[in-house]
């Protein structure tokens, strides 16, 4: 019998929710980064304050991250989803109204409580609804949302902003909270132990696993937003300073590629990882985004050697968060759950919020190329860390 045979409607309905909310924040998220070069010129930023705005942004939905996990194990996962999709729709319009740089700040610093609060929510109710031998899979096609929002932000970008600039972009933004109403009426909760009265009473043990996630979350993050929030930028940028010299259109036909292989690396991670565990399968990934990334920021120049990296870079330098959803899942209680998986990954983003402004800073001394190759550190770092976690495929959520 297939796999998916034995999926329920209800639990392919949970995933949908959880994927196209996942995939509709990333397009909500990434348009600032193919709106970037505009927006540095409108506001007259350097390159150093333009990723700080993203790291802003980061920052934020490391704190809407946490919250949120808190409010899915109160209210429940449904609900807390709901709420964050409201809010980066909401706040993501509200960035095209923006008149200066204190205003843009805030902005983009709300778009990032919802951010956070959507990954918390949707990961856990899919954990928890779908059998643990098909978990990973659940995982990744649920991840893998957020190649297909990164594809749509490049559409969009490529379609507006020539003729009508960035901020109608954002207006567009705004769609994402349709799929709220959804969500509330459709999707049902999945059962759950009562959520005690300090959500952060975690025994000793617990701490210790929550502290390892933490680092492997804290590396692997740092490296994504260091490299992807940049990348467009760097495809976008004159050569005499290390980018490949193309316009927004030329560069939308490289990033789309680049999402596709994404899209890819999401979903085989968790069939992979549901096959040989979750451990080997990240390991191999991360490795190969540290092999492969220095050499593709070196390579501006060669627009065909671009095209055909990208989406290698696609795959290894995504595909690893997919072990995300299940395997945080699989280290921690029910009662907890949300809170745990919450804390871990956003703690990560925390500390990635530093990624777009030092890779930021470096290319403005170094070449945006070079800078680049400085996260193939942070990915083989990941790498390392995450032995110090036990393998969990297979576990059986209480």
């Amino acid at each position: 019998m297939a796999w998916y045979s034995s999926i329920t409607r209800a639990q392919w309905k949970t995933l949908a929710a959880a994927q196209f909310g996942w995939a509709l924040d990333a397009m909500d998220v990434m348009l600032y980064a193919f709106a970037l070069t505009a927006i540095r010129d409108e506001f007259h930023l350097s390159s150093a304050a333009a990723g700080a705005m993203a790291s802003a942004t980061l920052l934020a939905s490391a704190f809407g991250g946490v919250l949120f996990g808190v409010l899915a194990d109160r209210i429940g996962r449904a609900r807390a989803l709901t709420l964050a999709i409201l809010i980066y729709s909401g706040f993501t319009g509200l960035t095209a109204t923006a008149t200066g740089v204190a205003m843009l700040l805030v902005w983009r610093t709300l778009v990032g409580m919802g951010m956070g609060g959507v990954w918390s929510a949707g990961s856990v109710l899919v954990a928890e609804s779908w059998p643990a031998e098909h978990r990973g899979k659940a995982a990744g096609l649920m991840q893998s949302g957020w190649a297909i929002g990164y594809i749509l932000a490049a559409l969009l970008a490529a379609a507006v902003m020539p003729r009508w600039g960035w901020r109608p972009l954002f207006v567009l933004g705004v769609a994402p909270a349709l799929l709220a109403v959804w969500v509330l009426n459709r999707v049902e909760e999945p059962r759950r132990a009562p959520s005690p009265a300090r959500p952060f009473a975690l025994s000793p043990a617990l701490w210790r696993t929550a502290a390892i996630a933490s680092s492997v979350t804290s590396c692997v993050l740092f490296a994504y937003w260091g490299l992807f929030t940049w990348i467009p930028s760097y495809l976008s940028s004159p050569v005499a300073r290390g980018g490949a010299g193309m316009s927004v259109m030329q560069s939308t036909g490289w990033i789309v590629p680049m999402q596709i292989g994404s899209f890819f690396g999401y979903t085989l991670f968790g069939f992979l990882a549901d096959r040989f565990g979750r451990r080997p399968v990240f390991l191999t990934f991360v490795l190969a985004a540290a092999v492969l990334v220095p050499i593709y920021g070196q390579w501006g120049r060669h627009q065909t050697a671009l095209m055909l990296m990208g989406p290698l870079i696609g795959f290894f330098g995504h595909g690893y968060f997919s072990v995300f959803g299940a395997m945080l899942a699989e280290l921690f209680p029910a009662a907890i759950r949300a809170t745990a998986q919450g804390l871990c990954y956003n703690v990560g983003r925390a500390a990635s919020a530093l990624a777009p402004f030092t890779i930021g800073a470096l290319a403005d001394r170094f070449g945006i190329g070079s800078a680049l190759a400085f996260t193939s550190v942070f990915f083989a770092a990941g790498g390392a860390l995450i032995f110090l976690l036990p393998e969990t495929r297979g576990e059986e959520l209480t």
